[in-house]
Parts: C-alpha cells; sequence; structure tokens
C-alpha cells in the first residue's frame, strides 16, 4: 500500500477524556508504523504540552504546534525551525480594546515562556505543564517580545461580542478561533497560520502526496486541516461544521475512532 501521512490533532481526538491515548489506539498507530506510514501530531498546544505524547508514540516525525504557528522536528534540528509569532504592536492594540470587554484574564505565549495578564492559579495550573518560565503582570509592560499566540479568557456571554470586535477590527493581521468546553477561551495567532499550513511543509518535506494524507480532528481549529487533507476525518464528537466537510466521520475519542477508520482505510488488524 502507498504510504500515507496520518495526522493527528490531540484533545478531543487522539487523548481520551481522561488526556491518555487507549492502547488499542496506541497498537494500531504502532501498526500503521510498522507497516510503513508516517504519523505526526499537529495540535494548538506548545510542544512542552505535547512532547509527553510525541514520545510515547514513538514518533519521529516534524510537529505542528500553537495551531500552525510553530512547526519543528524535535529529533533534527537540521529539519528547520518554522516560528511565525503575532506582531507586538498588534498584540498592544488587542490587549488595550480588551479593557472595553469584561475579560478575566489575558495569556501569551511565546514558544515555552507565558505571559500572564492577572495572576489566576486555575490558569497557572494548566500553562505550568512543562514547566515554562511564567511571568504575571499587565502585557503591555511586561511582554516584550512577539508572542506565539494569545488566549483571552472571558465569561461565556462576552465571547460573541469579543470574536465579532476581533473579526472587525484585527482580520487582517491575526485569525483567532475558539476552544471548545469548559474553557470559554479565543486563541489568536498571527493570520494565516492554520495547522494546514504546518501538515503542507511536513508533507512536502516527507515526499507524501496531500491525496495520502489522513487527518483527524475534532474542533473547529481543526476545520483548514480536515478540509486540506486527502481524507479529513472528523471524530464522532465533533462540532457539526467539522463534520459537515469531512470526508468520513469515525467514533468518538472515548471509542477508538482513530483505531477503527485506520483499521478499515489501511488495512490493519488488531
Amino acid at each position: 500500500m502507498k504510504q500515507h501521512l496520518i495526522v493527528l490533532d490531540l484533545d478531543g481526538t487522539l487523548l481520551t477524556d481522561q488526556k491518555d491515548i487507549s492502547t488499542k489506539t496506541k497498537h494500531i498507530l504502532n501498526k500503521a508504523k510498522l507497516a510503513g506510514h508516517q504519523i505526526m501530531i499537529a495540535t494548538g498546544r506548545p510542544y512542552r504540552a505535547s512532547e509527553i505524547y510525541y514520545r510515547e508514540l514513538g514518533l519521529t516525525t516534524p510537529i505542528v504546534n500553537f495551531n500552525g504557528a510553530f512547526v519543528h522536528h524535535p529529533n533534527d534540528d537540521l529539519w528547520g525551525l518554522h516560528h511565525t509569532p503575532i506582531g507586538l504592536d498588534v498584540v498592544h492594540e488587542v490587549v488595550e480594546s480588551m479593557h472595553d470587554f469584561d475579560f478575566h484574564n489575558i495569556v501569551a505565549e511565546v514558544l515555552d515562556d507565558v505571559y500572564v495578564h492577572h495572576h489566576d492559579e486555575k490558569l497557572m495550573d494548566i500553562f505550568s505543564f512543562g514547566d515554562p518560565s511564567i511571568t504575571t503582570g499587565d502585557l503591555r509592560s511586561y511582554l516584550k517580545t512577539d508572542p506565539t499566540s494569545i488566549l483571552i479568557h472571558a465569561p461565556f456571554e462576552k465571547v460573541h461580542a469579543i470574536h465579532e470586535h476581533l473579526s472587525a477590527v484585527h482580520a487582517e493581521v491575526i485569525d483567532h478561533r475558539r476552544w471548545g468546553a469548559p474553557w470559554h477561551v479565543i486563541e489568536i495567532v498571527r493570520s494565516g497560520m492554520n495547522k494546514a499550513v504546518g501538515i503542507d511543509r511536513v508533507s512536502k518535506s516527507l515526499g507524501i502526496s496531500k491525496e495520502h494524507i489522513i487527518a483527524f480532528g475534532d474542533e473547529d481549529n481543526d476545520l483548514e486541516m480536515i478540509d486540506y487533507a486527502g481524507v479529513g476525518v472528523a471524530m464522532g464528537n465533533a462540532i457539526a461544521p467539522l463534520k459537515n466537510i469531512a470526508n468520513e466521520i469515525t467514533l468518538s475519542n472515548n471509542e477508538d475512532g482513530i483505531a477503527e477508520l485506520l483499521m478499515d482505510r489501511l488495512n490493519l488488524k488488531v
């Protein structure tokens, strides 16, 4: 069978709701590797929060982090490091404008450095994964470097208004999307950055054509990736817009949806 590139989102896709990889899915992914297929991760997470799964699967491919704003090869420095941050001037404008809204917090990440606008223990628990450097204080004063991404945490009833403001005022310089429940968060990256951009770079370096890419996702940050892949697969738990554009819909992240589809598509046995 022709070599395929299997692309895996993490949360809600590869990972169960307990944030682990099921035994069956891991087994089938190993079978796919032994059959000569390539496997990679494409996630909104930073590398420090995805490395544990990269290592658990024994991957040897580049990885897409921050929804395409950071792409590198953990095992090969010569492959290249592709970092596309947001301009600091834009960030300051966004932070300034958020003070017209009722927001909880704003977090900026410069790769593995984290800047938190207001001290928040719950957010600290999330962003301390991988032991990053964390700075707390007004981003307009403390953030001195173009960030890889910005996260705006707001009350649910305010998210739509913030979303609309960003679309109206900053559409040409940033792309933004919402996290799934339970976190009402708007994630911002530089305009033009999405998982498909990173996957295109990786697939070309591996010599695998688009029609031989099988990509799995569940949320709106997977839309471009699912549309781009030769076989875009929506998980059973995916949002409706993703299911509407997917080539295939499989079982949920808690029902080994990845394993079930790959067994069928690539003729793999348990």
